[in-house]
Parts: C-alpha cells; sequence; structure tokens
C-alpha cells in the first residue's frame, strides 16, 4: 500500500510540473487554456477561475492542458437544443450544449447555425418554435458545458494557439519538459542536506582487524596519493582500490604536518554476487553547506550527462528492456519506497529529468515532435498547414500508442511474470 501511495505522490507531481510549464507559458502568451486536469478519465472535481476549468479525474495517471485551438474548437451541430443565459446586454454569457435533464436556467433554443471561433452567433428557433427564429451574440468570453458536464470558455480565434507567434508556440511547448528538469535539479538539491556531507580523503574511522589497521592507518589520516596519483576526493580512493584487484597499494598520508607512507593489500568481499576490495576505511563527511550544494547541483549534472546518454545509446541499440513505462515506474518505486525517504527523493529527481529529456525527442505524440514542427515553421516563415500537421501528429500518436503498449506489456513480464 505505501508504494501504491507514493508512486501516485511520484506520478501525480511529475503530471502536475510538466503540465504546470505548459500552463503558466501559454497563460504568459495569451494562449487561452481551457482546462487543466490532473488525472484521466471521468471528472472528480471541478473549479472555474477565469478562464480555465481546472478538474480532477479518477483515475491518476497522467494529465493535460487544454489549450483552445483549431483541434477543440466547440461545434454546436443544427438540430440539437442547448440552453443559454443572456447578459444585461442580451449576449449568450453561458450555453448548456450538456442536454442534461437538469439544465442551467435560461432561454432553450434549437440550433440552426452557430459560430463560436469566428463571428460569435448562435442562430435557432426558441423553445423550438419555428415560428420564433433568433439570432443572440455570444460574449467573447462565454462559457459552454459540454456533454460531459464539464464547464469551459469557448475558444475564439484569437485565443487559439494557432494564432500565436512561432517564438510563442516553442516557449509553450519547451516549457513542460523543461520544467521537470528543472524539478529534478531541485528535487536533487534538497536531497543533498537529507544525507550526509559529501566524502573527504581524511579518514573518520579505521574496522578493527583490517587491512588498513593491519598497515597503522589511524583516524583522521588524510590520504594524499596511492600509487603515486594523487587522491582529489573520496571516489578516486574507492576507484583506485578496486582497480587494485587485491595488489598492494602504496598509500600516501598526512596527518597534522606530519607524512607518512602504509603498504596496504585489500581484502575481497562478494556484495550482491560482485566481488569488491576494501580496506577498512570510513570517510569523513564534509558537512560544509557549499560542499553539500555543489554536490547536489553535481549530481544533478552528471545524471542529466548519463541519460542524455542514455538516450542515445538507445537509439543506436533499440531494446524494450531500456524503457520503462507506469508499470515499471510503479515497480521501482515501490522497490525504493523500502529503502527509505532519501532513496526516494533520489529516485523523483532521476526520474523526472528523465521524463523531461525523453519528452524532446523529436517524435510526433511527444514534446519534441511539436517542438520540431515549431523549429520549421521558425525556418520556412510560415506555418505547416494544419492538414498536413493533424497527418503527423496522428500517425505519431498511433505509433506512440504502439509503443505504450508494448513497453507496458514488457514492463508486465519482466516485473510480474519473469
Amino acid at each position: 500500500m505505501k508504494g501504491i501511495l507514493i508512486f501516485l505522490v511520484v506520478f501525480g507531481l511529475l503530471v502536475f510540473v510538466h503540465e504546470f510549464g505548459h500552463f503558466i507559458v501559454a497563460k504568459k502568451s495569451g494562449i487561452l487554456v481551457r482546462e487543466f486536469s490532473i488525472g484521466m478519465g471521468p471528472k472528480l472535481f471541478q473549479i472555474r477561475r477565469n478562464p480555465t476549468t481546472y478538474t480532477i479525474r479518477w483515475l491518476p495517471l497522467g494529465g493535460y492542458v487544454r489549450l483552445a485551438g483549431s483541434d477543440d474548437e466547440t461545434k454546436l451541430d443544427p438540430g440539437m437544443t442547448v440552453v443559454v443565459q443572456l447578459n444585461d446586454n442580451n449576449e449568450v454569457i453561458r450555453i448548456d450544449a450538456s442536454e442534461s435533464d437538469l439544465p442551467i436556467e435560461g432561454i432553450p433554443i434549437q440550433v440552426t447555425k452557430a459560430d463560436l471561433v469566428d463571428a460569435l452567433t448562435i442562430s435557432g428557433y426558441e423553445n423550438g418554435d419555428e415560428n420564433k427564429p433568433v439570432t443572440y451574440h455570444v460574449n467573447h468570453d462565454a462559457t459552454i458545458i459540454d456533454k460531459n458536464k464539464t464547464e469551459l470558455v469557448i475558444a475564439p480565434r484569437d485565443t487559439q494557439f494557432q494564432q500565436a507567434n512561432v517564438w510563442q508556440k516553442l516557449a509553450t511547448n519547451f516549457a513542460g519538459p523543461f520544467m521537470n528538469i528543472v524539478l529534478g535539479f531541485v528535487v536533487f538539491m534538497i536531497w543533498t542536506f537529507t544525507v550526509p556531507g559529501p566524502a573527504t580523503t581524511t579518514i573518520a574511522k579505521v574496522e578493527n582487524n583490517s587491512p588498513a589497521q593491519v598497515a597503522k592507518i589511524k583516524a583522521n589520516d588524510e590520504i594524499i596519493s596511492i600509487n603515486g596519483k594523487k587522491m582529489s576526493d573520496f571516489e578516486d580512493i574507492s576507484n583506485q582500490i578496486s582497480r587494485s584487484k587485491g595488489k598492494d597499494l602504496k598509500i600516501r598520508l598526512k596527518q597534522r604536518d606530519t607524512y607518512h607512507t602504509a603498504i596496504v593489500k585489500p581484502t575481497s568481499k562478494t556484495i550482491q554476487k560482485q566481488k569488491v576490495y576494501q580496506i577498512g576505511i570510513v570517510a569523513k563527511s564534509d558537512e560544509n553547506f557549499g560542499a553539500k550544494l555543489k554536490r547536489g547541483w553535481d549530481t544533478a549534472v552528471s545524471t542529466t550527462g548519463l541519460i542524455f546518454n542514455a538516450v542515445g545509446n538507445l537509439f543506436r541499440h533499440f531494446s524494450l528492456n531500456k524503457l520503462s513505462g507506469p508499470v515499471g515506474i510503479y515497480s521501482q518505486t515501490s522497490q525504493v519506497s523500502n529503502m527509505g525517504f532519501t532513496y526516494v527523493l533520489a529516485f523523483l529527481a532521476m526520474i523526472s529529468i528523465n521524463l523531461g529529456i525523453v519528452n524532446l525527442i523529436p517524435i510526433p505524440g511527444l514534446d519534441g515532435g511539436k517542438l520540431l514542427l515549431n523549429l520549421i515553421e521558425l525556418f520556412r516563415g510560415k506555418p505547416i498547414s494544419e492538414e498536413h500537421e493533424a497527418i503527423v501528429e496522428l500517425i505519431g500518436f498511433g505509433l506512440l500508442l504502439v509503443l505504450i503498449i508494448a513497453v507496458t506489456g514488457n514492463d508486465i513480464y519482466r516485473y510480474f511474470i519473469k
């Protein structure tokens, strides 16, 4: 149960931050955000704060930002009956197109013609009486209740994503992945202060009966070099010990102003089916604020580099085992949750950066595919036709759906069957 809750928190935070990136940049660019949803499926809760409707949905896997666009125009088909509310200027400010048994208070109209994009008018017969034809002007900021009973602001053409300039489109599409990368860096900065400071080259403790004790190495000794190679941090020391394969190491040490040399023979130990070499020392940690901050930043940067390399390797040597969907992320989260809070933080940071980078891959269906189309528009000096863009998006979405199904099936096999 704990693993499920942590997974929902981690996955929900990743989605929220990603969609918030799109949301905030779209609003700053003058693009209408009709809906900001956390979760998928049937609506659990909704609240409208002009001009955006905020919803929480039952299935806590995913979310979306619904931008005003030509593919999201609300159409009222001739023959359908809607209920409209008017303001003091006789303008339509609210349209109930849900065909609910409990419509809003207003005037029932059987629609003959409606344009909620350019002309902003509704024509029809009041109360279905063909002897009472009416035409109403629709307020630019009017709302409409759709068949799912979600109330959204209509999408006039000047508020649509397609009408924004190419730089605003680029910024809006880039903001989601960028916010995930930023979240990863922020979480790594938090993580670094929840664990002991970075290990130094100074020894805090020498294990009893260890090779280091036999060689008369003591606490507070500082390791200067091993086999003539200068040690800059404890990672260098660990690597040098591992590379020794059990052969003698000539270690140069310093305590206060006194230098001495010790010959140490590492011993081997099997940990998780891997042979490791140790000399029995524990490093002092650096609890300095600046050292911890630098460790958090360096970890975030190195993780970003490793993920970029992994993505490149995925294209060179593709394998489904190198990919994980929600099932794989759940399984990994469940394992990490048993290791403690600090491990969950590090995992969240890594997954967030990974999600941001993967979303930048220029594949239709991902944000990277949209960015590619924006760049083509930038160099062409004009946008790609909506028909061609829709075809590209449809093909990309189809391929992405197939990949998601394959990855999910492979995750189920790897984590629950194999």
